[in-house]
């Protein structure tokens, strides 16, 4: 009991002293909110509002039917242009798309000599690029079909294909990366709390202070961890409240209090990477220097912005030795599917199991460092 009221008093402490640390107590208001809020709206994928241009060779009514098929949202409204102007246009990035119908393609089309359309693309906006020439082939197919038809509708084919896309039905990016750049804060912030707390006392020469109380190096490592993460968490979960379902009126299928398990076992091990690299580094510009070594990769490759899928196999196997890919995992199957506990509960086992061991190792090296600073 006396361990346990040790940990509750040094953790209040840690409590006490983050929120009077203006620069870090807004680096977290701002991670959760603005950032993701950036996020979710600046890093769509969808084509939206494409700019396109035609060339018209041809001024016939099919001519014009080609140029007025591409719609709104997905692209704004055809800008006519000349055929000596299209080089120009399109070094200069004036616009996405642009569409040269040449003469006599109507006549053509009809007498069934299958003339051929040109449609360049700055592919220099690579998402857009091939989601657009993707959209641009099926409008332009369906109006040629419908005009050789006479009909307002293509003739059926033969074999009809039924999408239906579960979770997220307009593919919409901010879905998925609001989630996945909370998950980033998560794991940046969690080590830079704890690492920079230790970094702290250090620095400060309050860590000599602590180690001649009556307190062990246990009891100090567990109460800066329990403390950054109870910051974290309380975050995470205003964060998903406020930010993403209201804000960004993003709808969260699942349990978030089942989430929020997730997140205090995959805080454990993310505190204790930070302590850890705190009792390597001896100021804060080295700790920056060595979070950089670890949190990159550990997001870059946790699933959360490349599928496990597109990995090599021998990374993927190595992947599956981090909770953040275990964290991910879970996220995902939780907030974006649904997923209860029964489907999840391996991975929890899994990411507990791997955090008790860079915990341990944390703790160890702490002991260490702070047996030699007494």
């Amino acid at each position: 009991m006396q361990t346990l009221r040790n940990i509750y008093w040094l953790g209040t402490k840690e409590l006490r002293s983050f929120f009077r640390d203006w620069v870090l107590l807004g680096l977290v208001i701002y991670s959760f909110s603005l950032a993701i809020v950036a996020q979710a709206q600046s890093n769509a994928q969808e084509l939206h509002n494409a700019s396109l241009a035609v060339v018209d060779e041809d001024h016939s009514e099919l001519s014009g039917r080609l140029a007025r098929s591409f719609l709104p949202p997905y692209f704004l409204p055809a800008v006519p242009v000349a055929q000596g102007d299209v080089d120009r246009l399109m070094n200069t990035g004036a616009y996405t798309f642009i569409l040269d119908i040449p003469p006599n393609f109507q006549r053509d089309l009809l007498a069934g000599r299958r003339p051929v359309l040109q449609f360049n693309v700055d592919a220099t906006a690579m998402m857009q690029a091939g989601i657009g020439s993707g959209y641009a082939q099926q409008i332009l197919a369906n109006e040629i079909a419908k005009f050789l038809t006479r009909q307002d509708e293509p003739s059926p084919v033969l074999v009809g294909q039924a999408v239906r896309i579960a979770f997220n039905p307009n593919l919409v990016t901010a879905w998925f990366s609001s989630v996945m750049g909370i998950i980033g804060s998560i794991t940046m912030l969690s080590i830079i709390l704890a690492g920079a707390a230790v970094v702290r006392e250090r620095e400060h020469g309050t860590v000599e202070h602590l180690l001649v109380m009556p307190v062990t190096p246990f009891e100090i490592a567990m109460a800066k961890i329990w403390a950054n993460s109870l910051v974290i968490a309380g975050a995470v979960w205003l964060s998903l409240i406020f930010v993403v379902q209201r804000l960004l009126a993003i709808p969260i299928e699942g349990s978030i209090p089942l989430f929020m398990c997730g997140v205090a076992i995959y805080l454990f091990f993310a505190t204790s990477i930070g302590i850890f690299l705190a009792t390597i580094a001896r100021t804060m510009p080295q700790l920056g220097l060595l979070y950089l070594l670890v949190a990159v990769p550990l997001n870059l490759l946790s699933g959360g912005n490349t599928p496990l899928e597109s990995m090599p196999p021998f990374l993927r196997t190595i992947m599956q030795a981090s909770p953040s890919t275990h964290f991910v995992a879970i996220a995902q199957a939780i907030l974006y599917r649904g997923a209860g506990f029964d489907i999840v509960w391996p991975r929890f086992v899994a990411m507990a199991a791997i955090g008790a061991i860079f915990l341990a190792l944390a703790l160890w090296r702490f002991r260490s460092v702070s047996t030699q600073s007494g």
